[in-house]
């Protein structure tokens, strides 16, 4: 699902509050932070995710890493944090139309 500039803005005002609930930590991307990831998609739809790195181009590969294994759309990045959204099974947040 691709999401309009609407759905976007959004996404984006309901994450502002949001604290980042999966933070990678030295052993970077494993198979068990993507079942983390995974899991707090289908919980929250709309989480997240801290990505340190000192190189600017580890950490663009690393989110782009994150939006295709765990198939969400990337609603934005703001320095280290990675804001996903993946709408659940049982759906919690209505997106706007557009």
């Amino acid at each position: 699902m691709s999401l309009s500039n609407k759905q976007k803005q959004f996404l984006k005002a309901k994450a502002h509050e949001l604290k980042p609930i999966i933070l990678l930590g030295g052993n970077g991307l494993t198979e068990g932070v993507m079942a983390e990831i995974d899991l707090a998609l289908e919980h929250h739809e709309l989480i997240k995710v801290k990505v340190p790195s000192i190189d600017r181009e580890e950490k663009v590969a690393v989110m782009d890493a994150i939006v295709r294994e765990a198939k969400a759309d990337k609603v934005q990045t703001i320095g280290h944090i990675l804001v996903l959204y993946r709408a659940a099974k049982e759906k919690k947040l209505v997106l706007p139309r557009g």
